[in-house]
């Protein structure tokens, strides 16, 4: 089987990834709502990466906590529709970067979740981003993320 007949599942699995069990609300919102073909998600931070980028978190951690953001999405994803061969488009994600005021390299911290997102889905994976920096995060998470994506029914 080449890579482009495995499945998205098989595909992180080749990677050498899993995705986690989809992390409880803090608060009074839902993981993700479906309105149609389209899948908007409440945003995901993890449990692993913690600070500021430009302060105690470097470029390369703050794109590995991107890609474990991303990874939670995916999980949240799969809990609703199944199968994330059901994945049609990944059509657009929002990065929220942890970071100080001079810190300008948001875009490659996001990477982690985009370059994940083209491995996993191919031309699919391809979206439109908006990579933010913010001046704290909830729990201090150093990123946090949030998709929409298109859905075959």
């Amino acid at each position: 089987m080449n890579n482009a007949e495995l499945t998205p599942e098989q595909k992180l699995q080749e990677l050498g990834l899993s995705l986690p069990a989809p992390r409880q609300a803090v608060g009074n919102y839902v993981g993700c709502v479906r309105v149609g073909h389209l899948i908007f998600t409440a945003g995901q931070g993890t449990d692993e990466y913690r600070g500021r980028l430009g302060e105690d978190v470097s470029i390369d951690v703050g794109y590995l906590a991107a890609k474990q953001c991303m990874l939670n999405l995916l999980a949240v994803v799969k809990q609703e529709i199944g199968e994330l061969s059901r994945v049609k488009r990944i059509v657009k994600i929002l990065g929220f970067v942890n970071s100080t005021p001079d810190f300008t390299d948001q875009p490659k911290v996001m990477n982690g979740a985009s370059d994940l997102l083209v491995q996993v889905f191919g031309d699919k994976g391809r979206h439109g981003r908006s990579a933010v920096g913010m001046a704290q995060l909830p729990l201090n998470n150093a990123v946090e993320v949030e998709m929409i994506l298109e859905i075959e029914e």
